[in-house]
């Protein structure tokens, strides 16, 4: 999502309960070889924007120790730029969907396969490869009109209904969109008003009937994948946004929401051992989004 504002009065209490989770990760970081470890990250404009934050951004990479990296707005990046970055962080394959707009890319420690690259009907495009026999989709949705949004994964649905029967699937990306999962944290906020004025001043299209769409996320589950990170949360859980974040930027964004998913087929997400959005000072201020984690055990 690209709103611009800085972002005052964020909840300071909740950013030092879910730091613990940043250092969790660290010393976590040492997979099993039974184990895969996924991140999603929307890096705000391929850090064009921070460039000083870059270095950062690699560091914490490294010590998650992950396996594979869906990562949205590469702007300006090339191939032969992600293929660097990601081999500071022990990855030695890579893909980049475009070198125009806003790209997607992935990195991984296993060898891509198959990789599809679709940029008609799709706003910033959508990647597709294959690793170690599971189909992993890098999405990143329209970030003001829930219609394309509809149209898009609707697209995405038909795909995946094309591959081999029982094919493992990973969705993971920045939907842009709503969970009804989450909608009792939104009932009571601002967002809808914050959206109403966005479409009004700028003749976006976020709203649908003047409400908040639950509908992009509603067709993904009712297709049978599953939402990894709600699926997770444990008794007691507090609501955790993935955007915006505590970095610096001009204009409004409205209240907390959670933005950035990772899906699975059925049969691999009763393998998922962890699924989380993750929150501390480091990445706090490295992008406006923030990471989605998921370890997979892998039999």
């Amino acid at each position: 999502m690209r709103f611009y504002r800085f972002l005052p009065g964020f909840s300071i209490m909740l950013c030092m309960i879910l730091c613990l989770s940043c250092s969790q990760t660290e010393k976590e970081s040492q997979q099993p070889d039974s184990s895969i470890r996924i991140i999603s990250y929307n890096v705000w404009y391929g850090f064009t924007k921070l460039a000083e934050r870059k270095e950062s951004w690699i560091t914490w990479m490294e010590k998650q120790s992950p396996d594979i990296v869906a990562l949205q707005e590469l702007n300006d990046y090339t191939p032969e730029l992600l293929a660097t970055d990601a081999r500071k962080y022990g990855h030695g394959y890579s893909a980049l969907l475009k070198q125009d707009g806003f790209p997607t890319g992935i990195t991984s420690r296993y060898p891509l396969e198959d990789i599809q690259r679709f940029t008609e009907g799709y706003h910033h495009g959508l990647l597709r490869v294959r690793i170690r026999e599971v189909y992993y989709y890098v999405v990143h949705l329209h970030p003001s009109n829930w219609e394309t949004r509809k149209r898009e994964i609707t697209a995405i649905i038909d795909d995946i209904q094309k591959l081999p029967s029982n094919s493992k699937v990973i969705l993971a990306g920045d939907f842009n969109t709503f969970s009804p999962r989450d909608s009792v944290y939104y009932s009571l906020g601002r967002l809808e008003p914050f959206f109403r004025e966005r479409d009004s001043i700028y003749q976006e299209k976020n709203l649908n009937q003047g409400k908040l769409d639950y509908t992009v996320i509603q067709d993904v589950l009712d297709f049978g994948l599953i939402d990894l990170e709600a699926s997770k949360r444990a008794a007691g859980y507090g609501f955790s946004g993935s955007f915006p974040t505590m970095v610096e930027k001009e204009g409004e964004h409205g209240d907390q929401r959670r933005l950035d998913y990772i899906f699975a087929s059925a049969n691999l997400a009763g393998l998922v051992s962890r699924a989380e959005i993750i929150s501390c000072d480091t990445v706090q201020i490295l992008s406006d989004h923030l990471p989605v984690i998921v370890d997979i055990r892998i039999k």
